[in-house]
């Protein structure tokens, strides 16, 4: 599809240039300096947003500070698909892919941090999050226990509500024409209901036995829309993209975010926690319905049925318990099995890119999915 730059002229109101910037040096420098834009942006709105609450409310203020220390401190992944999208299929102007590169940042703050009071952790990254920083700050002041659980759940769940607000005011400010803002708009207002979707299937999930919940459905609606495809459609929108080429990016993230969760699932038993940041006890604990304990499951010959049965979901699981049931997953052949899973899915977000988009975007992209997903076991 060599043409997509130029049939993504369509509706923006941005008249990109095909020799512009995205085809000079190449796709991946430009992209860094889009992400250097988004990463000023966000500095300065969280700043502005915190000075404009403090006007309201010194708790406000606080909360927004708290809300603020989240947001960017990962790899930036979902901007960088904005902004490569953007770039890729003919973009030129960083003033106005930013501040909607900066949103999709932010929903993924309000979708962490709901998800922490979802799971009850007060840490992330091995720092307190929103609702752990404001229970210190009420310890500070003598609150603690019960008392303090009642302010700490609100923390959660209205920072989050405020990071939501955020990102969409953001995509309002961007200098782009009204219709497409719209777009984008309702692209992750969208992606907002399918994410809450996949998250109630993964909260219920323990109310179901381990083969029953299909996991991949979950990654697909709790991490494909919001992480791949909605920062993917936010690009390709503001450059003008037509429905073909939208197609083939919703196609690729929804691949792309399976290959991602596929991992995640297996870094949180088999990973190294001072890599990954990630604990390997607490997904056993909570018994998680991933798809390598559905694999597991189906594979367990008796006797290595009755230790997951005995094991997985125990709130006191101990690393020599977690070993047993590691033993278990890799015996059986559930961990070969997941992993192939996640080749299928790795190569079907290759191919994806390939046939159907422009090749410095999709040779981007590829190599994203191979650092970030494809990952070998």
């Amino acid at each position: 599809m060599a043409d997509a730059p130029a049939r993504a002229r369509a509706d923006t109101g941005h008249h990109p240039d095909p020799a512009g910037p995205a085809r000079a040096d190449g796709l991946a420098v430009h992209v860094e300096d889009g992400l250097a834009a988004v990463r000023l942006l966000l500095v300065d709105d969280a700043a502005a947003r915190r000075a404009r609450a403090r006007e309201l409310a010194a708790e406000h203020a606080a909360l927004w500070r708290a809300v603020g220390e989240q947001v960017g401190g990962g790899r930036l992944m979902r901007p960088r698909l904005t902004v490569a999208a953007y770039l890729g299929l003919g973009g030129t102007d960083l003033a106005a892919v930013a501040p909607v590169a900066a949103a999709q940042e932010v929903l993924h703050t309000a979708m962490l941090v709901h998800d922490d009071v979802l799971d009850h952790d007060e840490t992330r990254r091995g720092r307190p999050n929103v609702t752990g920083t404001v229970r210190r700050r009420l310890a500070a002041r003598g609150v603690e226990g019960p008392a303090a659980d009642g302010p700490v759940l609100a923390a959660g769940l209205l920072g989050g509500d405020l990071a939501i607000a955020a990102a969409f005011d953001l995509v309002a400010s961007a200098p782009v024409p009204a219709a497409t803002a719209l777009r984008v708009v309702r692209s992750m207002a969208r992606a907002v209901d399918m994410t809450v979707a996949g998250e109630l299937l993964d909260v219920t999930g323990a109310l179901h036995g381990p083969t029953s919940v299909d996991a991949l459905r979950v990654a697909e609606l709790k991490t494909s829309v919001y992480s791949c495809c909605t920062p993917l459609s936010a690009g390709a929108v503001l450059a003008g993209a037509d429905e073909a080429v939208c197609g083939v990016l919703d196609r690729f993230g929804t691949a792309f975010g399976i290959a991602f969760q596929l991992l995640d699932d297996e870094l949180g038993v088999f990973g190294d926690p001072a890599v990954t940041g990630k604990s390997v006890l607490s997904d056993l604990r909570e018994g998680k319905r991933t798809e390598l304990l559905r694999l597991a499951y189906l594979r367990a010959d008796g006797a290595q049925r009755a230790v997951l049965d005995a094991l997985v979901g125990r709130p006191d699981l101990s690393e020599d318990d977690a070993a047993r049931v590691r033993a278990v997953m890799e015996d059986s052949g559930a961990l070969h099995e997941a992993r192939l899973v996640r080749a299928d899915a790795v190569r079907t977000a290759r191919t994806t890119a390939r046939e159907g988009l422009p090749d410095e975007l999709a040779g981007y992209l590829t190599g994203l999915v191979d650092a970030t997903a494809g990952v070998a076991g």
